[in-house]
């Protein structure tokens, strides 16, 4: 599988570096925000693969920015990775288009997987969307 980008959104700056580096021995290009705005400005600099959102963070949190992606970067797969979520949560963030709803603590093989299904996800849908578009 080729490379990709990932964003890391979490206030917990410890934990979001940590998983960071853990992705990076995996080989894999990965960003961190400490909070949804930092996110949202980092997206001017580059557009991820996929992002790793927390759901609650001091200013704007986790459900505005998936709410902001969606409508501005509606190919990039969002997986909601939280400690405080609620099945509430979970259903707006499916409604939003999450692709995937996890919960802290996550094991990092499991994580590494949905992260590859996400990025797959991503690809065949670039694919489709270039196929309609040179169908005119």
């Amino acid at each position: 599988m080729e490379k990709f980008r990932v964003l890391l959104v979490d206030d917990e700056e410890d934990f979001v570096r940590t998983l960071s580096e853990r992705l990076q021995m995996r080989d894999l290009d990965s960003q961190t925000a400490f909070d949804g705005e930092e996110a949202l400005e980092l997206m001017e600099d580059g557009i991820p693969d996929v992002m790793v959102l927390d759901l609650k963070m001091p200013g704007i949190d986790g459900m505005e920015v998936l709410r902001r992606m969606k409508k501005l970067y509606p190919g990039v797969q969002v997986i909601i990775l939280t400690g405080h979520g609620s099945d509430k949560d979970e259903a707006e963030a499916r409604r939003l288009g999450a692709f995937e709803y996890l919960q802290k603590p996550v094991n990092l093989e499991y994580l590494m997987a949905v992260l590859k299904r996400a990025y797959q996800k991503k690809v065949e849908a670039s694919s489709i969307d270039a196929t309609f578009d040179d169908a005119g």
